[in-house]
């Protein structure tokens, strides 16, 4: 899922990263392989790490999975635990950047008590993250790193789908349930997130039989002024605007500024809407959609309400999101790989239970494939009076 400063030039970050990462520790001490880790039978508790963008422009999504970790943790625990242990969750915050990410997830691996590791929350932290796992044979599950250029299979898988397949499903959804047939894209090109999906959308767009009248773009994904390229976009006729921004930015900027031009046809994104914000008149907000991985008004998983349920009752009433309905989809991941690994598994055996998974929570049912992707339904969910609401259910593009 699933950030403004933290997903810009996410190449660059990466070779930052390979060039820091054996040092990146605080006394370089990184296990090589597996075999120097402790067995989930050498201790009283099961250890799990988490490294999470809980400060910084992304903290809300990082925040969001926390809560879902400490809910399966919570429920499982209750439960009487995985081989009758207790889980024990311990907790960093990379503040969405890829040293601090680094930094966190060499201190985990270097605790031979630690057995996995939940996250971390976006693709730039992801992505420096994934040959970590490697050189450290720790299973990983990263929630919701969207981005295709995060490198997963090995060590590192996901929950979430990739960018690139939101980027089809918006356009097979403009094709075939909108019916429109002129769409334009607006996409920052120095963030890997909203390049990434802008650019699959307008190759599945022309797939689909769709005229792309307008390709605009910005620098960044954090700008605050988009009038420019919206007039454009207005004047291109289009019907239909693929935005693939933040909640930050798409809630207080890009839809009043494209309704302030004229724009009066559909914006779409991606997952990165959840949490948007209105300003102004709710109106505006009409006829703007997003895709999701969850929605608590789905009703053809009967694992969405009892989620709901528990949740408002640890949360004093308060309501899960998207991530973090990952979060907790992903310690379930790590439950049913611990188990299938058994009571002597070590970080490569609950790897290897991982690999090819088919798995059914709340967020979906599906089943990883070769690269630790999972190809699974998508929620649609558009604004009504300002709200998110359920619309349709998309199935796996074929």
């Amino acid at each position: 899922v699933k950030i403004k400063n933290a997903e810009k030039l996410a190449a660059l970050c990466l070779a930052a990263v390979m060039g820091v990462s054996v040092t990146a520790c605080s006394g370089g001490n990184m296990y090589a392989t597996s075999n120097e880790s402790a067995t989930i039978a050498d201790n009283d508790v099961i250890t799990i790490g988490s490294v999470t963008t809980n400060s910084g422009a992304a903290a809300a999504y990082g925040e969001a999975e926390v809560n879902g970790f400490k809910l399966a943790v919570k429920e499982i625990n209750a439960d009487g635990g995985i081989f009758g242990k207790q889980i024990k969750l311990e907790s960093m915050d990379d503040k969405g950047d890829v040293i601090e990410a680094s930094n966190a997830f060499n201190r985990l691996a270097g605790d031979k008590n630690v057995i996995a590791v939940l996250g971390p929350t976006i693709s730039s932290t992801s992505g420096a993250v994934a040959p970590l796992a490697d050189q450290n044979q720790m299973p990983t599950i990263a929630p919701a790193a969207t981005a295709d250029s995060v490198e997963t299979g090995g060590y590192l898988f996901r929950t979430c789908f990739k960018d690139s397949y939101q980027g089809e499903i918006a356009a097979k959804y403009a094709a075939e349930t909108l019916k429109v047939k002129k769409v334009a894209v607006l996409y920052g090109t120095g963030d890997p997130y909203s390049s990434g999906v802008g650019k699959a959308f307008v190759a599945a767009a022309k797939k689909n039989g769709l005229d792309v009248v307008a390709e605009e773009n910005s620098s960044s994904a954090d700008d605050t002024e988009y009038s420019s390229q919206l007039q454009k976009i207005e004047a291109s006729g289009a019907e239909f605007l693929y935005a693939p921004y933040y909640y930050s930015t798409v809630g207080p900027y890009i839809v009043p500024q494209a309704r302030a031009v004229g724009y009066e046809g559909y914006i779409m994104g991606p997952d990165g809407y959840d949490g948007l914000k209105t300003t102004g008149n709710k109106a505006n907000y009409n006829k703007v959609l997003y895709t999701t991985h969850y929605s608590p008004d789905d009703k053809s998983n009967t694992k969405v309400q009892q989620f709901i349920t528990s949740y408002k009752k640890a949360n004093n009433g308060e309501s899960p999101n998207t991530f973090t309905a990952l979060g907790y989809d992903s310690v379930y991941m790590f439950k049913r790989a611990i188990e299938q690994a058994g009571e002597n598994a070590t970080r490569a055996d609950i790897r290897n239970a991982i690999a090819g998974m088919s798995f059914s929570g709340v967020t979906g049912a599906f089943t990883l494939d070769k690269h630790g992707s999972p190809k699974k339904s998508v929620i649609v969910l558009e604004m009504s009076d300002g709200e998110p609401t359920y619309k349709d259910t998309i199935q796996p593009a074929e």
